[in-house]
């Protein structure tokens, strides 16, 4: 049962009721909550001080006339006002237990209610590029994607997760390109992946190269000279002996000497980089060689996407390779698809995307691209180049045409990067103009991930990390709390937990943040067995699981002991309590797609069964039916703990 949406719809028939109240009940609703005090009950509603204000009368008035309205017997003691007009609510054991012994016969669902009006949800998330490894910055949208679709499905949503991998664009100009300059053939015919990310490590690094310095390096002096020009002009101003005047002047003065200082850095930094190409006795006459390289590229990518077939013949051999690394990933994290449809799947309808929008009159020719002029932007949306090309853009609106006609779903949602945030903006207010505006699509952005300095995190060669070395070292590192472990007995289970502790390590700690927040990856903090952690989350499920072993009972068994369920002890009502909080926590979830509600209370659930654990014998209790009772306790914990972290895609273990 969800006790607080039950409370709220309560609720709802109240303010009906209530007297002068014609506004929306949505934004009320939301003032009840749980409490963070048991002292105040097991939940507050705080909506009678702003509808005191908006009905003009006191708000202990509103709250007399709320709890008088207010049909909660069933459920919960006579409320309580307090203070200006706080109205206290605290369930009583009778429902409290019950909601539990439901949980216990429901061990699928644990007595969550599944939604009244299931909506059919696409989740779009991970979309690598496939040709070159996945890395760090992948990590977030994987997991955070599937976590998403795995709370919707799991509250009776239809999920669709679709996989967009990047596998038509530039990037694999860039191999082809390499391909027939640079490869090393004995080393395709070994293994592919290897040597095209090589290839492709290498061209970009040239590519990179020649922009900075033909583009990026001449474009900083000119900023360089602006900037220098205006700090010059603001030296030069006199004095005027007005103070405020003059402390105006020298804030001026210091914020423009504060810019010329990062353009300064950028320039030393953009400088170092071509230096370190030039003096690079490989790379250097690779560089004087292949002057027109980024055109070449393009011109390569141009080649594939007309059907060249010498460029469509390497791409269909060099594809299902870098298809098969990739899913080697996601076997290692336990991620699957529904569908994985890349780029490529769209191309042929591109020309039909660009054809409609002129058909609408939303796409004009301007300086040779077709662009779509957005009220609010600045910048045009293009959706094809001056030589033709197409661009993400395309590709994106065609995405959406496809899942419109192939899912009809509700809402769509991109789990990306939140640089991405004006591309999104832009695609959707061009989506809604082309018959899109009874669909929620939403940006689900996150943060990036940095390292201990506080920078994104990369090599020392500046590099972005490799996610599976990422996850090799993590189950290296988990690989010695397994050691450690009495209780494992074999090296294959060893490993086993090793694996489950070191990815869960990385999937949780992910979680665990603010999705919008960037984090330092930090592998101890990460594998600590203590805090909110997933390796504590992990031994909280295992030493429940310890005690069903010692008291030669199956969960099964102690599941069914609801039945005698007495919630005697604080501890005991604490713990009955949180349980009966989870259908809470997801909901929360939903309510702007944070898994981190999810993790915040499976680590509140694993504090109160370790002040359960503490203070409540169970084996040795006093009585046969307390412990039977607390041996159900334990049992909806675990089941509570297991189901929680699987929907976080976080295996947990039986002993560690």
């Amino acid at each position: 049962m969800n006790f607080l949406a039950e409370l709220r719809e309560r609720f709802a028939n109240s303010l009906a009721s209530l007297d002068g109240f014609t506004g929306d009940v949505a934004p009320v609703l939301e003032l009840i909550r749980s409490s963070n005090d048991a002292k105040f009950g097991d939940y507050q509603a705080n909506c009678a001080m702003p509808l005191g204000k908006q009905l003009g009368k006191p708000p202990r008035e509103i709250a007399a006339a709320l709890v008088a309205a207010l049909d909660v017997s069933d459920l919960c003691e006579p409320p309580e006002i307090a203070g200006p007009g706080f109205i206290n609510l605290k369930l009583t054991d009778a429902a409290l237990v019950g909601a539990l012994q439901a949980a216990a016969a429901d061990t699928e669902h644990l007595g969550v209610p599944t939604v009244a009006k299931p909506r059919t949800v696409v989740v779009d998330y991970s979309s690598p590029n496939v040709a070159k490894p996945m890395h760090v910055g992948h990590i977030r949208s994987t997991v955070i994607g599937a976590a998403i679709g795995n709370v919707l499905r799991f509250l009776g949503h239809r999920v669709i997760t679709d996989n967009h991998i990047g596998d038509w664009g530039t990037q694999f100009g860039m191999i082809i390109y390499g391909y027939k300059h640079f490869a090393d053939e004995a080393a395709i015919a070994k293994d592919p992946v290897p040597e095209l990310s090589r290839l492709y490590r290498l061209v970009n690094t040239l590519v990179e190269y020649h922009n900075a310095k033909n583009n990026g390096l001449p474009a900083l002096e000119e900023k360089l000279a602006t900037q220098q020009q205006l700090v010059d002009e603001l030296k030069a101003v006199e004095p005027t002996g007005d103070k405020k005047a003059d402390k105006a002047a020298a804030k001026r003065l210091r914020q423009a000497e504060n810019s010329l200082n990062d353009l300064l850095g950028e320039q030393k930094s953009l400088e170092e980089k071509l230096a370190k190409i030039d003096d690079d006795p490989q790379l250097a006459p690779l560089a004087t060689e292949h002057t027109n390289i980024a055109r070449a590229v393009l011109d390569e990518t141009a080649k594939l996407h007309s059907g060249d077939t010498t460029n469509k013949e390497l791409w269909e051999t060099f594809l299902p390779a870098c298809l098969t690394a990739i899913q080697k990933t996601y076997d290692r994290l336990n991620v699957t698809f529904d569908h994985t449809l890349g780029e490529s799947f769209y191309h042929d309808r591109l020309q039909a995307v660009v054809d409609d929008l002129v058909a609408r009159g939303l796409a004009t020719e301007n300086e040779g691209a077709m662009c779509v002029f957005l009220e609010g932007h600045a910048a045009p949306f293009i959706v094809r180049k001056q030589d033709g090309a197409f661009l993400y853009s395309t590709t994106d609106l065609a995405t959406i045409a496809y899942r419109l006609e192939k899912w009809q779903p509700d809402a769509i949602l991109y789990v990306v990067d939140h640089r991405q945030g004006l591309h999104f903006e832009q695609l959707f207010a061009t989506a809604k103009q082309c018959g899109c505006e009874n669909v929620e699509l939403m940006h689900v952005s996150f943060g990036t991930v940095l390292g201990k300095d506080g920078r994104p995190y990369k090599t020392r060669s500046g590099d972005a990390v490799g996610l599976m070395g990422l996850l090799d070292e993590a189950v290296d590192r988990a690989r010695s709390l397994a050691d450690a472990s009495p209780m494992l007995k074999t090296d294959e289970e060893r490993q086993q937990v090793a694996e489950r502790i070191g990815i869960g390590a990385i999937k949780y700690a992910d979680l665990a943040h603010n999705r919008t927040s960037d984090y330092k990856f930090d592998y101890d903090k990460m594998l600590a067995m203590n805090g909110n952690t997933a390796a504590y989350m992990q031994y909280s499920y295992a030493r429940v699981r310890g005690i069903f072993e010692k008291a030669e009972v199956t969960e099964t068994e102690a599941l069914a002991g609801a039945d005698q369920l007495v919630l005697g002890s604080p501890e005991e009502r604490a713990l009955g309590m949180m349980l009966c909080r989870f259908a809470e926590s997801l909901d929360k979830v939903l309510e702007e797609y944070r898994p981190n509600h999810l993790t915040s209370y499976l680590f509140d659930l694993a504090s109160s069964y370790a002040g359960f654990f503490q203070n409540c014998p169970v084996i040795k209790a006093e009585t046969d039916s307390l412990r039977t009772s607390r041996l159900a306790l334990c049992a909806l914990t675990a089941r509570t703990l297991g189901i929680g972290m699987g929907l976080l895609g976080i295996e947990c273990v039986e002993r560690m």
